[in-house]
Parts: structure tokens; sequence; C-alpha cells
């Protein structure tokens, strides 16, 4: 039995991790570890399967709200993982889910609100791809000419961790909809619907979690040992502008600080949650080291993101 205090280790049995987190079964297809394992301990199933053992407790820890720092996951398995799941949203998960949407509004005459609701799915599923394969094409790259040693100078770690978010606002509004506004006489079918958008909703948002607190803090530390290593030519570091650091979507939040907003006015300004505001000011805290909004008025001022006759 696991102790619910604790980290989960490499003795304990893979039976008793699903017992305590039975969501932990998209950890362990994710990372190719074969069901039948009967009583293996984690160490045991990993090794059978190939899996670096610290790296999926890293994740399986993570995913239960245990400590994980002590174990050392390995970046390039991290990713491969990361692929995998990437590829579960975009061929299982995204197709199952709109098959289950069209359903429901078949059985219910297949009516102008339902086809509404489908457009709006789809739009979300295609905000969701390119969010993906954003990442396919141009972080996973990245990463890998890190390993290799390689830098690619068109890409910005620290712009990309600026503007990288779950991608789940639009998707918890279509599960509003369907649960607030939306009859069906079917409702177990209904209901299956809302398990589905719901599920999707909660491994987005671990998804989201592994890359910020274990993938992307391990890029920006193997970046730096790689510029480190190669240093420039004359051997002086590049002086980097206070900007780069910045996603767009962090500049455009700084700038509405600035003007004066609050966290739900610029929430609604951009289309995005509360939650997500105050994440983004976390990080631009985080990067500046300004914490008021009289210091990031300046910042923005000094930098060119707002004119001082903007400043109220």
């Amino acid at each position: 039995m696991i102790d619910r205090h604790s980290s989960y280790k490499p003795a304990d049995t893979m039976r008793d991790l699903l017992r305590d987190n039975n969501l932990l079964l998209f950890a362990l297809s994710r990372f190719g570890i074969e069901f039948g394992f009967g009583d293996a301990t984690v160490r045991e199933a990993c090794e059978a399967n190939g899996v670096a053992t610290d790296t999926f407790l890293s994740v399986a820890n993570l995913l239960s709200c245990r400590e994980h720092e002590q174990y050392h996951a390995d970046l390039d398995s991290l990713m491969q993982y990361l692929k995998t799941t990437h590829r579960y949203y975009l061929e299982i998960s995204l197709p199952r889910l709109r098959h289950r949407i069209i359903e429901v509004i078949s059985s219910n005459g297949g009516d102008d609100v339902g086809l509404m609701l489908v457009k709006f799915f789809d739009d979300y599923a295609s905000e969701l791809k390119e969010h993906l394969e954003e990442e396919n094409e141009k972080l996973f790259p990245y990463v890998e000419g890190l390993l290799d040693g390689k830098l690619v100078s068109d890409f910005s770690i620290n712009a990309f961790t600026g503007d990288h978010s779950p991608v789940t606002d639009k998707l918890q509004e279509l599960k509003g909809l369907f649960i607030y506004h939306y009859s069906n006489p079917d409702n177990l079918m209904l209901s299956a619907v809302l398990y589905e958008i719901v599920t999707l909703e909660k491994d987005l948002l671990n998804h989201f979690e592994i890359e910020n607190h274990l993938f992307l803090p391990m890029v920006v530390k193997l970046e730096g040992e790689v510029k480190n290593t190669l240093g420039r030519v004359d051997g002086k570091e590049e002086a980097e502008h206070p900007l780069s650091a910045l996603g767009e979507r962090e500049k455009e939040i700084i700038r509405f600080i600035a003007l004066g907003y609050s966290n739900k006015e610029i929430a609604d300004k951009l289309c995005i949650s509360v939650h997500t505001v105050a994440t983004h000011r976390k990080n631009i805290i985080s990067k500046l080291h300004i914490h008021s909004a009289a210091g990031l008025t300046i910042f923005a001022i000094l930098h060119g993101l707002i004119d001082m006759s903007e400043v109220k």
C-alpha cells in the first residue's frame, strides 16, 4: 500500500500506483510500458520496457501531486513521452470526441444550434492542433539540436515559455455550453460527451504541468550549458535585450497592466481565463523581477510597449 504522504518509489508495485491514481494508465501507455505486468515493481516494469525509471517516477509523482524533485528525468525520454501524448490527442482523443458530439447532436435532430456546437469544437480542435504542431515542428527539433550540442538562432525558449498555455479555455466554454444551455432527451449520451470533455481537459492540464515543471526547465538549463560551451567567436556573450525573454502574450499583458486594467479585464480583452492571466503575471515577475504595476508601467514605457501619453 502506498503511503499518501510520501513519493512513489522504484520498489513500489505498479499495481499499487494504479490503485492510488488510475489516471496513471495514460502515463503507462505513453511511456510504452505494456500492460500485463502483474505484481512487478516500478523498476522491474520500467526496465522490462526500456523506460528510464527516474523519468517515469518524475512524471508519475508530479501527476499525483507528490514530491518529484528527487528523481532526475532524462530529457530525451521525456520528449518522446510528450511526442506520444501529442499523437494521442491528434489521432485518438480529438477525433473520438468529435464523433461523440456529432452522435449526441444527431440524436437531437441535428438542429442549427447543434451544428454551431460542432463548429465551436472544430475551431477549438484547430487551435489545439496548431499549438501541438508548433511544439512538434519547432520546440522538439530545437531540443534535439541542443542534445547534439547545437543552437538554432531563430528560436527562443524564453519567448516560447512566455506564450505557453494549456489551451483549455475554449474546451471549458464548450463544457459549460453543454451542461448549462443544451438539453437533450438522451441524457446518458450527453453524459458520455461531457465525460470525454472533462477527461481531455484534465489530461491537457496534466500535460501542461509536465511541460512547465519538468520539460521546459530542463530545456532552459541545457540551453544555458550549450551556450556556455559554444560561446561567441570573439569569446564574449551577446547581451540579451530585456524584451527577448518575453513572449508576445506576456508583452500584451504588460501593456494592459500599464494601462490600468485588472486581471479580469485583461482576461476579457484577450479571451482567456483569469487563471491564465495570473499565470502569465507570475512568469513576468519571475523573468523581470518587477512586482508592482507601477514598475511594469515604467518598464513598458522604457521599452516601447506603450507611449507615455497612454498612461492614465
